[in-house]
């Protein structure tokens, strides 16, 4: 019997393919898998991969024809796994030996539908401990109940999927799987769903993860058009949300979200400035489109300088409304939508505070 499915996505990672795999080794026990998705990479590291399923024990080789994104990677990942319990890992991150077997005890000993642990932020040399926000730890809780206060960073603002470990019949339920085809941001609405929908849940202090920072192919790095999924990420986190039964309560929390993150955005630096239009133009119009009362509730709880550029933003012109210019002849026309491929997810936590 499986005890433990292991969900590595691959694109393009060669520099640091071999941390991740190491310390699947490091990790490798009788009943554990580890699902390596290699999502169309083309820069060697499609045959790390392949030596590294003959070489550690339990390790799946499974390929994508196209690159198709850290959604579709990871679906594909679950859709293969065979454990009673599910974790993920990214395949420029890394664990500490040992870490598997203590989540899985973890979880076992409480007994919930999912777990949720720290994890190790790792900028060059520099290591910092980044903790779930949630002061309970080691006893058994109602995720749903960790989704608010509106105004604090709370357990749906940690959303990294590899920070945790989750039952195989959230699996069953339909819970665990991602929206298909966003690049980025796809774990906001993924995290809402389980805090939602999920029956219990509980937090641990394991410290077994590395989350690699500054790697020049993550999203977190990359100001192009991928970005722009964050919208799409959090119009389906409100349309979610907006149709749960408690949504009178849980969507200003959502939509305070939503438009911290926009700002997030907004202060990007690493945006040209035809991109940078573009996340103006996208922000604006989120803005228009979510409920008038709580953004308008969410902006007067927010500090002045998010504030006010948010207010003024919420009030630009859209384009369609401005006139064209004498020589066009055509009204101005708000840029497509974009879902480029892309590498690794970026996660704006931060942007909640």
């Amino acid at each position: 019997m499986v005890k433990l499915s292991v969900i590595v996505p691959f694109y393009d990672v060669r520099p640091y393919a071999p941390d991740a795999l190491r310390s699947l080794r490091a990790n490798a026990r009788p009943g554990y898998e580890f699902l390596l998705v290699d999502d169309c990479s083309t820069d060697g590291t499609a045959e790390l991969l392949e030596r590294a399923a003959e070489e550690i024990p339990g390790a799946r080789l499974l390929r994508h024809e196209q690159n198709a994104g850290i959604s579709a990677a990871r679906n594909t990942g679950l859709s293969a796994a065979r454990g009673e319990y599910v974790t993920f890992l990214d395949g420029d991150d890394w664990l500490a030996p040992g870490h598997y077997p203590e989540l899985v005890s973890a979880i076992e000993e409480l007994g919930c539908d999912f777990l949720r642990t720290d994890h190790v932020r790792a900028t060059g040399t520099k290591r910092t401990v980044r903790r779930v926000p949630h002061g309970r730890r080691g006893v058994v809780l109602d995720p749903r109940a960790a989704i608010l206060p509106t105004g604090r960073t709370t357990c749906v603002d940690y959303s990294y999927a590899w920070a945790g470990v989750y039952h195989r019949r959230l699996l069953e339920q339909g819970l665990l799987h991602f929206h298909p085809g966003l690049r980025t941001a796809e774990e906001r609405p993924w995290i809402w769903r389980l805090h939602r929908e999920a029956a219990s849940f509980a937090v641990v202090g394991l410290l077994g993860v590395f989350y690699r920072r500054g790697v020049t192919s993550s999203l977190t790095q990359i100001g192009d058009a991928r970005q722009l999924d964050f919208v799409r990420a959090f119009d389906l986190l409100v349309e979610e949300t907006s149709r749960d039964p408690e949504a009178a309560a849980l969507l200003p929390k959502a939509v305070r979200t939503y438009c911290a993150v926009i700002h997030h955005h907004l202060v990007n630096d690493r945006y040209d400035a035809a991109m940078a239009r573009r996340v103006r133009t996208a922000g604006a119009a989120a803005l228009r489109r979510l409920p008038a009362a709580l953004v308008t509730e969410a902006l007067d709880t927010m500090d002045a300088h998010r504030s006010v550029r948010l207010r003024r933003l919420r009030h630009r012109p859209s384009l369609a409304a401005r006139p064209s210019p004498p020589a066009a002849g055509v009204a101005g026309r708000p840029p497509a939508d974009a879902t480029a491929a892309g590498p690794r997810t970026a996660n704006a936590a931060e942007a909640d505070r």
